[in-house]
């Protein structure tokens, strides 16, 4: 039995190649005679540079960063010999680095991102790709343009304070970005763009802490900053504001565009890192996974791109998650054939199974990779 094991991460809890330790951990109990390709996932959010680290030949460099709100922090960027630098925005501008009370979109800032990217200019990097996603911040980039050496202005020539609302006042954009000719990737599976209905503002900003009013104030201001780019940036494309990917991590994918950048899948390029087309010619079962298998995971997310993969190859695929909501008919559609939830596992919310999948994931995990063995290996 060749059983390829390529979760995502279950966010809060295990990073991406920690869930497939479980798992295998767990069918090896049962059967020690199956070959397991391990092969983990991630997109442009938390944990891309975790994943890419094991999969690249590369070194990870420690930089001393901010986070959203310019409390001193620590990130990494992946340095190949190619001259890539991998980092992700989540290490600088992740929700999780935020308490719930924190999150306030109109306050939190991308400077952090700045840093970062600036640091992997420094060390010689001539083409930065940035991990999109798990984002607090709504500023459109703005903080990533001040680290970088171009602040905005407001009216009077002031500098403005950091934060998404006070990009209502912008009026100009003062230096050049320091890139040193290096070229920006954005990668990310979300085509939402910068403003409007289906942009960062409306779709992103209330789970980021912003109320209806929030919403609107910051949609208004990015407009006004996407007019201000353009006008102050050379290169810049024109219709900022309605360009795909533009939205992603809160315009973060926006302003990477304004540096002529451009944007390319996440899923995709990590897929290509660690071999995964080869790895599904190749099983006889693939086990996938995420912290909650819902709605959303069918539209772009790593279990979509995979559960769609072995269903063209004929190959079943199992999901695990922390909870599964998606219904039987859906899930099935998508090429997922069974998928298990840690929450029932542990015997259901009534009982105390989604405390129990929070606090002990490994645990679950591990058994319902036994179980799955049980399952498929006989």
């Amino acid at each position: 039995m060749r059983v390829l094991l390529c979760p995502d991460k279950f966010a809060g809890t295990l990073e991406a190649p920690e869930v497939a330790a479980a798992v295998a951990a767990g069918w090896r109990e049962v059967d020690d005679a199956g070959e397991l390709l391990i092969r983990p996932l991630a997109d442009g959010g938390p944990g891309f540079v975790t994943v890419l680290a094991g999969a690249l030949d590369g070194r990870r460099v420690t930089v001393p960063t901010v986070d959203p709100l310019g409390r001193p922090v620590t990130g990494e960027i992946l340095l190949t010999a190619d001259g890539t630098g991998y980092l992700e925005s989540a290490q600088a501008c992740g929700l999780h680095l935020l308490a719930a009370a924190e999150r306030d979109p109109k306050a939190t800032t991308s400077y952090g991102l700045g840093a970062l990217v600036a640091a992997a200019v420094e060390h010689g990097a001539r083409t930065v790709v940035v991990g999109l996603g798990g984002s607090s911040t709504n500023d459109g980039g703005a903080g990533l343009f001040a680290a970088l050496g171009a602040t905005p202005l407001d009216d009077a020539g002031r500098a403005l304070p950091y934060g998404g609302a006070a990009l209502a006042a912008v009026a100009a954009l003062d230096g050049t970005p320091r890139l040193r000719d290096a070229t920006l990737v954005a990668a990310t599976d979300v085509d939402n763009p910068l403003l409007g209905l289906h942009g960062a503002s409306n779709v992103y900003g209330p789970q980021k802490g912003a109320d209806r009013a929030d919403v609107l104030l910051l949609d208004a201001a990015l407009e006004r900053w996407a007019a201000v780019l353009e006008k102050d940036l050379p290169g810049c494309p024109p219709g900022l504001g309605g360009l795909p990917g533009g939205g992603a991590a809160g315009g973060l994918g926006a302003a990477i565009l304004a540096l002529g950048g451009r944007c390319e899948s996440g899923i995709g390029l990590v897929s290509r890192a660690i071999g995964l087309d080869a790895a599904l010619d190749d099983c006889d079962l693939v086990i996938t996974g995420e912290g909650s298998f819902d709605h959303q995971s069918l539209r772009g997310k790593v279990v979509a791109g995979v559960a769609g993969a072995a269903r063209d190859r004929g190959v079943p695929c199992v999901v695990l998650a922390g909870r599964v909501s998606t219904g039987r008919r859906e899930a099935a559609s998508a090429g997922v054939t069974e998928a298990y939830s840690l929450v029932e596992h542990f015997g259901g919310e009534e009982r105390g199974g989604l405390a129990a999948a929070m606090g002990r994931p490994a645990e679950g995990l591990r058994a319902l990779g036994a179980r799955l063995a049980r399952q498929w290996s006989r």
